[in-house]
C-alpha cells in the first residue's frame, strides 16, 4: 500500500489547447466588406443577435434610405430579407434600415 504523506512521483499532462475557429467573425467580416463596398455614405453599420441575426445599417438621409430599400433584398443572393426603416436609437438626425441576415 502507498505511503499517503509521500509525493507521487509521475508526470502531468495539461489539457490541449480548445481550436479557435474564427468562422462567425469572419463571415460577419464579408458580410460587413459587402455592405460597406455597396454603401460606403453609411454612418455606421452593425449586427445584433437575438435568436436572429440582423444587420442595421445608419445613414443621413431619407434618399440613402430609399436606396438600400431597393437594393439590399437583391444583394448577396438574397441575403438580406424584411427590411425595415425608422430612427436611429439617440441620433435624431440618423435613419436606420435593418434587416435581417440569412446566415
Amino acid at each position: 500500500m502507498s505511503d499517503p504523506a509521500r509525493p507521487k512521483t509521475g508526470s502531468v499532462e495539461s489539457f490541449p489547447a480548445p481550436a479557435l475557429s474564427t468562422a462567425v467573425s469572419d463571415e460577419l467580416a464579408r458580410i460587413l466588406e459587402l455592405l460597406d463596398r455597396e454603401f460606403p455614405q453609411a454612418v455606421e453599420i452593425g449586427f445584433t443577435f437575438a435568436g436572429k441575426l440582423q444587420v442595421h445599417i445608419d445613414v443621413r438621409s431619407l434618399e440613402e434610405v430609399t436606396v438600400l430599400d431597393a437594393k439590399l433584398p437583391s444583394m448577396g443572393g438574397g441575403l438580406f430579407s424584411d427590411v425595415r426603416y425608422g430612427g436611429t436609437p439617440g441620433h435624431a438626425f440618423l435613419h436606420r434600415v435593418s434587416a435581417l441576415v440569412a446566415r
